[in-house]
């Protein structure tokens, strides 16, 4: 019997049937003709069977993701499954830049650079890392077969972006030296830097503010290549993608150069400007940060040796092809992360490991809950169309709260009545 697949799974493979219409990019000559073309045969579902959909099936879906976004198209609530790896994205990343660089390094070696590195804590076993580099066929020195590439270039801006991370050098904020990241995004047609942050993490939150602000920015475009770990592979980014309709596309796993563009962007970055920064002259992510953002305006106005054009003029002439979003606040929603949890009996809840006091209504209930990790005092539960703000809980100013649970107020008979 196959096991039932999550609701996040189900609603991601019926959004990647209608992105087509969605996206207003199905060849077909009207939408039901689509329909009719793609139910002709079987569809292999998530669970693994087979099953023959009625071009009714597929419009209903549609209908629901216009109405309510990827909430139409979840059967019932999320479950947020919190797995505990031994070995992080970030340590998985060094794993593979270590194995890159040098070939012949064994598990052990890794494992005491990762710790030294501070990649991994100490108690993290010599064996998780070998098992790794089992398990991802990583342990031999020998080169992977040659694959047979073509170069490619989308035809118009916002067909596809890519995306990746890369290591900067450490900097000494408030006397502490920390190491940072670079996240991008670039237009594969255009060459054009659209959005761009250096972060002291590389996690799931910022690429996503990354995101945000280059669709704010230039529009959604249709599809986005990205790597695997854990900033571009997770529940929230894929829900975030099929809310704003792109299509998500990752990489084949070891394989740098399947994202060609973004990669040497990265060497073009560390030669023309990396190469002429003080970095011991840098003392805040701010300052970083104001840096890059010159950077990527000399990058976009600069004529490109592969196309002999600016990225801004590629960008002019074909910009009218993505789509726009419907608003800020539409904006703002697809990008909300999303959980379940259940109300405990004294009505608080844990996000991230922090305690909220949700309205004492929803105790005992499962509640869907809306937020932004650096925004948390604009959390909310979602109930029907209704927003229900949570607050951090303070048990202090809980205990000096009156409560209104007061018992019905009891006559006593006084001295003369008669007691039945």
């Amino acid at each position: 019997m196959k096991n039932k697949p999550e609701p996040l799974k189900i609603a991601h493979f019926r959004f990647a049937l209608i992105a087509p219409v969605i996206q207003g990019l199905y060849p077909d000559a009207s939408e039901a003709a689509y329909y009719r073309r793609v139910t002709q045969d079987p569809i292999l579902r998530p669970d693994g069977v087979s099953y023959k959909y009625s071009p009714d099936t597929l419009e209903r879906w549609t209908g629901l993701y216009r109405k309510k976004g990827m909430d139409g198209l979840i059967p019932g609530f999320r479950k947020d499954k919190g797995v505990s790896r031994a070995l992080s994205a970030d340590a998985i990343n060094e794993i593979y830049r270590l194995r890159e660089k040098f070939p012949r390094i064994n598990g052990v070696m890794i494992h005491q650079m990762l710790v030294q590195s501070g990649f991994i804590d100490a108690k993290v076993s010599v064996r998780a890392v070998q098992r790794f580099l089992k398990e991802n066929d990583l342990r031999s020195a020998r080169n992977p077969a040659v694959k047979d590439r073509k170069a490619y270039e989308m035809p118009e801006f916002g067909c596809m972006w890519q995306a990746d991370t890369a290591y900067l050098p450490y900097i000494t904020e408030n006397g502490r030296s920390r190491r940072t990241f670079l996240i991008m995004i670039i237009d594969d047609h255009s060459r054009l830097i659209v959005g761009g942050g250096i972060f002291y993490n590389d996690n799931a939150y910022n690429y996503q503010k990354v995101l945000k602000q280059a669709i704010s920015t230039y529009g959604i475009p249709d599809k986005i290549y990205m790597d695997h770990g854990g900033s571009f592979e997770n529940d929230q980014l894929t829900l975030i993608l099929d809310s704003l309709g792109i299509v998500e596309s990752h990489a084949p796993v070891r394989d740098g150069a399947a994202k060609g563009k973004v990669e040497r962007n990265f060497r073009t970055l560390r030669s023309r400007w990396l190469s002429t920064l003080d970095v011991s002259a840098i003392h805040s992510l701010e300052e970083f940060n104001s840096l890059l953002a010159d950077y990527i305006r000399r990058h976009n106005t600069t004529v490109h040796s592969g196309t002999g054009e600016t990225p801004v003029d590629r960008f002019m002439r074909t910009k009218d092809h993505v789509r726009i979003p419907r608003s800020a606040e539409w904006l703002d929603e697809c990008f909300t992360n999303r959980i379940s949890r259940k109300v405990n009996n004294d009505s608080c809840i844990s996000v991230d490991g922090v305690w909220y006091d949700a309205p004492p209504q929803f105790i005992g209930m499962k509640v869907d809950i809306r937020y932004l990790p650096d925004h948390m005092e604009n959390a909310y539960i979602l109930y029907g169309d209704t927003r229900f703000p949570i607050t951090r809980t303070d048990k202090n100013a809980n205990a000096r709260t009156k409560r209104n649970n007061a018992l019905p107020a009891i006559s006593y008979p006084s001295e003369g009545d008669e007691v039945s």
